[in-house]
């Protein structure tokens, strides 16, 4: 059986961390996934689909990602049945995250969100610290390989 949902698309709210009785990590979330075909002389339609994260990945989600990002998401598709306020069964259909990955470079995302983040942010001397510079390396921190044709594969 194959199970996989692969998606991108905006947030449309900020993620909130919650914790189970058992003090585990979790969030739900809705991203806007733009549909691929446009009927000629109409708006582009989006469908809003539900997320759910557990665990380091909720953590990391709610750290890092806000209202406006463009996101893309690799889970699995789940659903459950419940009754709701007024007796009715009801069936949900939902994405379980396994990874959220940013899917724009953080300038991008600052313009499309309308730096949502940026005026709750405390820490300003983070944000002016400069990036950290990586070297080249050196060829001494390589090891040759002697060739051998014998390869166990």
């Amino acid at each position: 059986m194959l199970n996989v949902a692969v998606l991108m698309g905006r947030l449309v709210a900020d993620p909130e961390l919650r914790h189970t009785s058992n003090d585990i990590s979790v969030t739900s979330f809705t991203i806007a996934v733009d549909r691929s075909y446009v009927k000629s002389g109409a708006d582009r339609q989006a469908d809003f689909i539900d997320i759910v994260a557990w665990r380091s990945t909720a953590d990391f989600v709610c750290k890092y990602f806000h209202k406006g990002q463009l996101v893309a998401v690799q889970g699995s598709i789940q659903t459950r049945t419940y009754t709701d306020k007024d007796g009715n069964k009801r069936k949900a259909f939902e994405v379980v995250a396994d990874n959220v990955h940013f899917a724009e470079s953080k300038r991008d995302s600052n313009a499309a969100s309308g730096n949502y983040h940026s005026t709750t942010r405390t820490d300003t001397t983070a944000a002016e610290q400069p990036a950290p510079a990586y070297t080249s390396g050196d060829t001494g921190d390589f090891e040759e390989i002697v060739s051998d044709d014998d390869l166990p594969f």
